[in-house]
């Protein structure tokens, strides 16, 4: 089980970085198209291209956060419970998101299968939209194995 930790933990790192770079991107591209419509220069499908950008900025993104326990958690809630009552509240929790991002990365997946095969692109530039959709299926299947880590783990979680 180790070992396999330390994968989903490089793993989950790894996509942290993809979506910090996606960020920038992002906001690289917004500013520069802002700058250049001072000049009536606008940047040809940046509004595609930010859509595109954030869905991978959430996506990679979202291993990590759920890994460090950056995510909001119903404090006056679960503050109340007792350690062993946290615990199962804590499994149960972990196991239903397991099967909802199992769920959503499979669907995720069949998308990208209809978007290869239609040949679906963006409506400006025609960016082919199956990378994007096989991406964040993966994203989705990256989270479940860290919720299944995260079942396994300490309370405390090494940011």
């Amino acid at each position: 089980m180790k070992t396999f930790s330390v994968v989903v933990v490089s793993v989950s790192r790894l996509m942290f970085v993809i979506a910090g770079l996606a960020m920038a991107s992002s906001v690289l591209l917004t500013v520069s198209d802002v700058i250049l419509r001072c000049f009536r220069r606008p940047i040809l499908g940046t509004y595609e291209l930010v859509g595109i950008l954030s869905a991978i900025l959430i996506g990679f993104s979202l291993p990590q956060t759920s890994r460090t326990q950056g995510h909001v958690f119903m404090d006056m809630f679960t503050e109340r419970l007792s350690p062993g009552m946290w615990q199962c509240f804590h499994i149960v929790s972990r196991i239903v998101g397991i099967f909802f991002f199992a769920i959503v990365s499979w669907y995720l997946w069949v998308m990208g299968n209809d978007y290869w095969a239609s040949g679906e692109g963006s409506t400006t530039l025609q960016i082919p939209l199956y990378p994007v959709a096989y991406a964040l299926s993966i994203c989705c299947l990256v989270e479940c194995l860290v919720l299944v880590v995260g079942m396994f783990e300490e309370k405390e979680v090494e940011k």
